[in-house]
């Protein structure tokens, strides 16, 4: 059933290409003779091809869509490229909603954070594996071992996480940030042009 479909949504398209090429060909002020004299293609041949009765092929429409000097989807009506955007569904925990950016199990796994949580005490934690955050928006605060900082946004991170440490809004507003974490051994390498003199 689903072949029959596609070869149906095929013909549909094929049959388009006749008209069309007409359409523009016209559009143009060219007559079959003109487009003949530039493609090499014989002028019963274009005509048939406008009317239907030749299938077109790619040997046929190339030379075609340079003469017009459009694209080759212009004369086949290619369907629109389907929606880019990535549509994951966020996962709340608490006051962080995040959205996972990677989508293979294992390895490195990206999450876009937004953590609406208020501060609170910091209760390190300690696990296997290396994480690396930048920070997008507001402030956060990074609790390592014996360091205390607070990253503002375009800052970065990087740290094992078999340290102690904790993560989280700096203050009473939230803060949005970009977290990759990765097995142990898996660092983040971040290159950065030198400084010029």
């Amino acid at each position: 059933m689903e072949r029959m479909d596609e070869e149906r949504e095929l013909d549909d398209v094929l049959n388009e290409v006749g008209p069309r090429l007409r359409r523009i060909r016209k559009d143009r002020g060219a007559t079959l003779g003109d487009l003949s004299a530039a493609t090499g293609i014989s002028v019963s041949t274009l005509s048939r091809l406008e009317s239907g009765h030749r299938r077109p092929s790619l040997e046929l429409l190339l030379p075609i869509a340079r003469a017009h000097q459009v694209p080759l989807d212009d004369l086949v009506g290619a369907p629109p490229v389907g929606d880019p955007r990535v549509r994951a569904k966020p996962i709340v925990r608490g006051s962080k909603s995040m959205v996972p950016l990677t989508r293979q199990p294992g390895g490195l796994q990206a999450y876009k954070v937004v953590d609406r949580g208020f501060g609170g005490q910091p209760e390190p934690r300690i696990h296997e594996g290396y994480e690396w955050l930048y920070v997008l928006a507001g402030r956060l605060r990074l609790v390592l071992a014996e360091h205390d900082v607070v990253l503002a946004a375009g800052e970065a991170a990087e740290f094992d996480t078999r340290l102690p440490h904790w993560f989280g809004p700096a203050g009473d507003a939230p803060v949005e940030y970009l977290s990759l974490f990765g097995p142990q051994g898996e660092r983040m390498h971040v290159r950065a042009r030198p400084k010029q003199p």
